[in-house]
């Protein structure tokens, strides 16, 4: 059993966890994630990690409630226990495999939606306690809806709050704080790393293609089953099928074909489109098993 040590609404439907999980805190990196389960009969939730504490032995989630499994998970006390807390799985994020000067020579961009800001947030801390201050844009709907804005303060060389609605920070979407960071005030960025909805990744990779900006985005919105065997991440990078669970979860974001990606989710959320997909996709509908049941 894996205790919670702290609970907490961030706001509305998302919620932050701190867990007692020594081994996979001595071992995660920045853009990894864990497989949760309240219980042995509880389905397994992929969740990114947020933030570790390697001395404490602890590990920090957040998570939104979308169904029924997060609705039961989101209703657990500080005090309660996981049944399992898997973990760390997911590749980690690929500028932790960077030297410190290769990393400081660089101009690092990080856009966050929603809750995307939380496997934003360890990968920004890395690189502060790394001597590189990286500019972060954190997008919200409302101004209710942000989460983690201190923390991202903290480590943040930059920090860029952007509002929809205008309710607070700047006024629209992420995308356009983008262009005029770049076209308006002189900024220059060597890699931007996206992560949040889909729909919103695709749209950032649009604009950093038209202003030469490579890009890395986490494909982790996508995971079901977190191992490969269910298929339901599988997504074209390029030429390639690859698998959001075990080939990733960071893709280069100017490759990945973000609309079948969309699609394919709205189809695997029946069983009839599973299935559809399973007899489509043949041998290579799975990611970890490479067959069909």
């Amino acid at each position: 059993m894996y205790k919670i040590l702290e609970a907490e609404e961030l706001t509305t439907n998302i919620y932050k966890m701190v867990v007692e999980a020594k081994r996979t805190a001595e071992a995660c990196m920045p853009g990894q994630f864990v497989i949760v389960r309240t219980d042995e009969n509880s389905e397994r939730i992929p969740l990114t990690i947020c933030d570790y504490d390697r001395e404490k032995g602890t590990v920090t989630i957040v998570l939104q409630t979308v169904g029924a499994s997060t609705y039961k998970m989101a209703n657990l006390k500080a005090g309660d226990s996981f049944h399992d807390f898997v973990g760390p799985l997911g590749r980690p994020s690929e500028l932790t495999a960077e030297s410190d000067e290769a990393l400081r020579s660089k101009k690092i961009l990080f856009v966050a939606g929603g809750v995307g800001t939380a496997p934003v947030y360890p990968q920004v801390k890395w690189l502060k306690e790394h001597g590189v201050d990286a500019d972060v844009i954190v997008g919200a709907k409302t101004k209710d809806l942000l989460i983690l804005e201190k923390e991202m303060e903290e480590v943040a060389g930059n920090l860029y709050v952007t509002t929809d609605d205008g309710s607070y920070g700047r006024s629209g979407m992420v995308t356009q704080t983008i262009k005029d960071l770049v076209t308006e005030e002189g900024k220059h960025y060597d890699i931007c790393v996206a992560i949040g909805p889909m729909i919103m990744m695709k749209f950032v990779c649009k604009m950093t293609e038209e202003l030469e900006i490579p890009t890395i985005v986490s494909l982790n919105p996508i995971m079901v089953d977190g191992t490969g065997m269910c298929g339901a991440c599988r997504v074209t990078v390029g030429d390639e099928v690859k698998f959001a669970c075990v080939d990733g979860p960071e893709f280069d974001g100017h490759k990945v074909h973000f609309d079948e990606a969309m699609k394919r989710q709205q189809i695997y959320k029946t069983e009839e489109g599973r299935a559809y997909l399973a007899a489509k996709e043949g041998d290579t509908h799975h990611g970890g098993c490479g067959n069909c049941n």
